[in-house]
């Protein structure tokens, strides 16, 4: 996938992520999804595509579950990620484990 590096795409990612993880935090009920962060977000060359990089606690809830409650909440995210942000298209959200800081925070030697 190649992905987008215009100022308005980078401008745009931000704004995805700020409200991805305000409505986790605030609108979504299921409690599998509590805790979770929204490290970032990269989108594709023509913004269709919104990579969405999450962290959270494996000891909390194990990953198949929150992989499977953030597949049953993508409809309703992109559905008010739309009316935020005031968008006329909104792209599909893919929702990624961000291994990079597991392994930073968990894995670094000293």
């Amino acid at each position: 996938m190649k992905h987008a590096t215009s100022r308005r795409s980078v401008r745009l990612s931000e704004e995805i992520m700020r409200e991805l993880g305000n409505l986790l935090a605030e609108e979504v009920q299921d409690p599998r999804l509590e805790l979770i962060t929204v490290s970032g977000v990269r989108l594709n060359a023509d913004i269709s595509v919104a990579e969405v990089f999450v962290t959270y606690s494996a000891e909390l809830h194990p990953r198949e579950d929150v992989d499977k409650a953030l597949e049953k909440a993508k409809g309703f995210l992109r559905t008010r990620l739309g009316k935020r942000l005031k968008l006329r298209k909104v792209p599909e959200l893919r929702f990624r484990f961000d291994e990079f800081l597991e392994t930073m925070v968990y894995e670094h030697p000293e």
